[in-house]
C-alpha cells in the first residue's frame, strides 16, 4: 500500500507560479511511474503530466505544455510539479498518482489532493 501526500497548493494571481510536491511512502518509489492529475468543480478529472520511474521520460497535457514541469527526487520519494504562467483555468484540485505504467493515464494509487486557485 502506497500513501501519497501532496502539498504546495494555494491562491496565486494569474501569471504567477507554484510548486507542488508529493511525498510517497509505503512502497519502492523509484520503481513507479508518477503522474499529476487535476479536477476542477463540475469537470472530469484531467491528466496533467507523467514521468517515468527513472525520470528520463516526461509527457504533458497540451493545455500545460511549456508552462508546467514534472520532476522527481527518488532519494526523497518525492515528485514535483512546477507550474508557471498560471491561468485562471488551471484552478483545480491537483492529485499525484502512481501510474500503472508511464504510457497509460491510469492510477494505481492516488493522493488526497491540494487545492490550486488562480485569481484573474
Amino acid at each position: 500500500q502506497v500513501q501519497l501526500v501532496e502539498s504546495g497548493g494555494g491562491l496565486v494571481q494569474a501569471g504567477g507560479s507554484l510548486r507542488l510536491s508529493c511525498v510517497a511512502s509505503g512502497g519502492t518509489f523509484s520503481n513507479y511511474a508518477m503522474g499529476w492529475f487535476r479536477q476542477a468543480p463540475g469537470k472530469e478529472r484531467e491528466f496533467v503530466a507523467a514521468m517515468s520511474w527513472s525520470g528520463s521520460l516526461t509527457r504533458y497535457a497540451d493545455s500545460v505544455k511549456g508552462r508546467f514541469s514534472i520532476s522527481r527526487d527518488n532519494a526523497k520519494n518525492t515528485v514535483y510539479l512546477q507550474m508557471n504562467s498560471l491561468k485562471f483555468e488551471d484552478t483545480a484540485v491537483y492529485h499525484c498518482a502512481v501510474l500503472r505504467n508511464y504510457y497509460i493515464n491510469l492510477h494505481v494509487y492516488w493522493g488526497q489532493g491540494t487545492q490550486v486557485t488562480i485569481s484573474s
